[in-house]
């Protein structure tokens, strides 16, 4: 199978506010590609990564938010898109065909999937029907079924990352986070080691999966994690993909309980935050997901990875300097072409 890299390409990264978009920002670039780096936020963290087109999309709920980046596409010559944030999924999906006719790549699951993954009630409920474990959950009219004294987690049943996640002891105070958490879905509290399975599914449904034990999380980031090999996770992993029918780049998160149990409790359809591990640990992550991206083959022998590899992240200063320079950046005065 060819291995060679492939030759750069000009890629529209969605979200470089987040860690998501920020690292596959930096990868894409390490691997020569050009990074056209879009998100909502003037003051995206992203927009001040060297050698990148800085550009300012609407909100994914935004009615312009679809015409803006076919503009985006269309002027600055993209050649494909890869979403970091939940939000764009919906819309990208919307306008699939469209990109797709001008010769823009989008890799991403059939839309039940995306939208299995999305929301969190569906994807409870795919894991339920096919006997993947996952924890307890309650949403909308079965609210009234949370128990009383267990520990709970109250978090949207839509959204990315930890926003308007609370975790409490009784059902009393989910009750009344329920009126405060858009679209609130409660769930049992799980404890134990936390990992991420980072994932990159093919055309042909082949998968390679890199562990790694998320060994110490702020505001639901990373900040410490190690890569591990597991059997048992592993197998849990996979069979959660084929229960949503992933394709793609994506990341599995759940927990090992004290007790041995292992339980699923979500996956994305993008890249995950903390994935730098990953190729740290020896695993073409991104490289692969390029050659997938632009149908060809991906090659599993080089996303094997070494287990017991560890990764800190922390806040870094990544510029300084003067603040009309800063806008002119976020304005777009200095995009490349």
């Amino acid at each position: 199978m060819a291995t060679d890299q492939i030759e750069p390409r000009r890629i529209l990264v969605t979200g470089v506010g987040a860690n998501p978009g920020f690292g596959l920002t930096r990868s894409l670039t390490r691997l020569g590609h050009h990074v056209v780096a879009a998100d909502a936020n003037p003051l995206a963290p992203g927009f001040l990564l060297p050698d990148i087109t800085p550009q300012l999309i609407p909100l994914a709920d935004n009615p312009g938010y679809c015409a803006r980046l076919e503009e985006l596409c269309r002027d600055l010559k993209v050649d494909a898109i890869v979403p970091a944030i939940e939000d764009d999924l919906p819309p990208l999906l919307c306008m699939a065909a469209r990109l797709e006719e001008a010769g823009v790549r989008l890799w991403l699951p059939e839309p039940a999937s995306v939208h299995a993954c999305i929301d969190k009630g569906a994807f409870h409920e795919v894991l339920t029907e096919h006997g993947v474990p996952t924890p307890r959950a309650w949403w909308g009219d079965a609210l009234d079924q949370v128990p009383d004294d267990t520990e709970l987690v109250v978090k949207p049943r839509r959204g990315h990352g930890a926003q308007h996640v609370h975790f409490v002891d009784n059902r009393r105070h989910a009750l009344q986070l329920d009126e405060l958490v858009p679209g609130a879905l409660v769930q049992q509290r799980v404890h134990g080691v936390e990992f991420t399975a980072d994932c990159l599914v093919d055309r042909s449904k082949r998968v390679s999966v890199i562990l790694r034990r998320r060994d110490l999380v702020k505001a639901g980031l990373a900040t410490v994690s190690t890569t591990f090999h597991d059997p048992a996770v592993l197998g849990l992993v996979r069979a959660t993909l084929r229960a949503v029918r992933a394709e793609g780049l994506c990341c599995v998160q759940g927990f090992i309980q004290d007790s041995g149990a292992i339980t699923i409790t979500e996956l994305n359809v993008r890249v995950a935050g903390g994935f730098p591990l990953a190729e740290a640990a020896g695993a073409d992550l991104v490289g692969q997901m390029v050659r997938g991206l632009f149908h060809l083959p991906v090659d599993h022998d080089t996303l094997t990875y070494r287990p017991g590899i560890f990764l800190t992240n922390y806040v870094e200063t990544l510029a300084i300097g003067n603040a009309a320079d800063l806008e002119r950046i976020v304005t777009g005065e200095e995009a490349g072409a």
